[in-house]
């Protein structure tokens, strides 16, 4: 059939140029004609063949994005110390090589510390024996968490032997001249508690971290029963997105079933003198084989090391014997502002003692579901 001359026009228009390749389906603004679209105001049309090339053409700014490549190089952040501070500072800024291995990994567990949680996560911290770190455990990693967190972290003394955690979170003299109300005075007036105002009446700050003592009648402090934590925890759970409970020694006292019940997770503070690393595998094994498996099983065993042991202890063969048995196994070094019994205060502990709390901390987040 014959095309009428309107068609032999339009299927010229469209033929192929001998030597110019087909369309790809891909339209460059170069090949335009002038009956093109103009680029938006403000864009500067592609150059033509021949010109400097200096921004890509529109069709190359979309593969770019595509492909999710940045048009801007992102400098590396400022060190924050040694050397390479020393450079930056120096130079105003020219040599900047960036932070170190060890700042890289401590801003890495200041992420995860860090991360926003739906919710209430409390973390329970127990040992079989005293004197083996677990106040001192307790309050250094909730100062860490109240230092990165956005939110504002709590410690609770629930240690039946007149605990002495608002001491290690504030200092002895700061509490020398008033008795703080105590957890049993929470728990008297607890119907009358209707906010958060109200509640951080009976609390104690340590900076950013909120402290209720414990109760330091022994006739008294013994008697907190599992149901009475339990009103306690839910009140707390109102307001404190991480909650941080100082349990005492043992795990049979008539509060621990409600504490056990309400933890998240566990860190179970042990030492590196024989005894304390055998109760912490005592502590292990008694909860696998009472109901509490998964959080034998994910707990975090922190080992503080507080005096000078013998050279007879391996202290590795300690470390290794619990590491097979828990979820995660950290050391606390030998650190003098840990053992004198005084405040903890995170700016007057060593740097290695300081990632410690730090990595603590971190691996009790990552515990939060």
């Amino acid at each position: 059939m014959s095309q009428s001359p309107a068609e032999r026009h339009r299927a010229a228009a469209v033929a192929p140029t001998p030597g110019r390749a087909e369309p790809t389906g891909v339209v460059d603004d170069r090949d335009a004609g002038d009956g093109a679209e103009l680029p938006p105001e403000g864009i500067s049309p592609a150059p033509l063949d021949g010109e400097a090339r200096d921004l890509p053409t529109r069709a190359e700014r979309r593969r770019l994005a595509e492909a999710g490549r940045p048009f801007i190089s992102v400098a590396p952040e400022k060190p924050q110390g040694g050397l390479r501070r020393f450079l930056y500072t120096a130079s105003g800024g020219v040599i900047n090589i960036g932070p170190s291995q060890k700042e890289l990994q401590e801003q890495e567990l200041i992420e995860r510390i860090a991360r926003p949680l739906q919710g209430s996560h409390n973390t329970a911290v127990l040992s079989l024996k005293g004197g083996i770190g677990k106040t001192s455990t307790t309050v250094g990693i909730g100062m860490a968490l109240a230092r990165h967190r956005g939110d504002i972290p709590c410690a609770i003394d629930a240690n039946p032997d007149s605990g002495d955690l608002v001491e290690r979170a504030l200092g002895e003299r700061a509490t020398q001249a008033h008795q703080p109300p105590s957890i049993t005075d929470l728990l008297e007036r607890l119907d009358q508690v209707d906010s958060l105002t109200a509640l951080q009446g009976y609390l104690q700050q340590a900076g950013r971290l909120h402290v209720l003592a414990g109760e330091q009648d022994p006739a008294l402090s013994d008697s907190l029963t599992a149901e009475e934590w339990r009103r306690i925890h839910a009140e707390f759970a109102k307001y404190y997105p991480v909650i941080v409970t100082d349990c005492g020694t043992g795990v049979t006292h008539n509060a621990m079933k409600g504490i056990l019940h309400t933890a998240d997770n566990i860190v179970i503070a042990a030492g590196f003198a024989i005894s304390g690393a055998q109760r912490a595998l005592q502590t292990l094994n008694w909860l696998a084989n009472h109901g509490y498996e998964r959080l034998a099983r994910e707990s975090i065993v922190v080992i503080t090391d507080k005096e000078r042991v013998s050279d007879r202890v391996d202290k590795e063969a300690i470390q290794e014997s619990l590491r097979g048995s828990c979820g995660r196994l950290v050391v606390v070094p030998f650190d003098r502002a840990v053992v004198d019994g005084d405040r903890i205060n995170l700016d007057m502990l060593q740097e290695e003692t300081r990632r410690a709390y730090m990595t603590i901390a971190a691996a009790m987040v990552d515990g939060y579901r």
